[in-house]
């Protein structure tokens, strides 16, 4: 073998330390870009739960409000759904523990770390009287709740979600 031959033989064998270099470079720059991307995916979680509650609570307040016609109930008497006593204001849930979280079936406590999904504050001295939940857990800066109205006798109960903050 000559010297020609085992010098192009050598330089076969591997990567030189300049082509690993650059593809740490190159993998460097794509990390840079993807890991924003994936850096908060805690929001998003947060945001898509409040939006499965929020159709929890749009649902449960379509059925009582049904069940409740279909008996041809008085619109404050209560309604049993599933074995469950539900409280109604108006033809609706009540914003309240035994109104809209139990009609919705929803885990939810007054208290943060509670192992609950939300952690829910009451105001029922409101016109009409609302229901905040947060995510359990929930700890930011921005807004990130489901606020349930109840009905004021002039239309029905609404659901609204920001999650702009989550």
């Amino acid at each position: 073998m000559n010297a020609m031959t085992a010098i192009s033989a050598r330089k076969e064998k591997g990567f030189t330390l300049i082509e690993l270099v650059m593809v740490i470079v190159i993998l460097g720059i794509l990390a840079a870009f993807a890991l924003p991307r994936f850096a908060d995916l805690g929001g998003d979680a947060r945001a898509s739960v409040l939006s499965g509650a929020a159709g929890a609570m749009r649902s449960a307040s379509a059925i009582t409000h049904s069940t409740q016609l279909a008996k041809g109930l008085a619109p404050a008497a209560d309604v049993t759904v599933e074995g469950q006593a539900i409280k109604m204001a108006n033809g609706y849930p009540t914003a309240a523990t035994d109104g809209i979280i139990e009609a919705a079936n929803m885990s939810a406590s007054a208290a943060t770390g509670s192992g609950a999904d939300f952690v829910y504050t009451i105001a029922a001295t409101a016109t009409p009287p609302t229901i905040t939940l947060v995510p359990d857990g929930f700890n930011g800066s921005g807004t990130c709740n489901l606020v349930y109205t109840e009905s004021d006798g002039t239309g029905p109960a609404t659901v609204a979600v920001d999650d702009s903050g989550c």
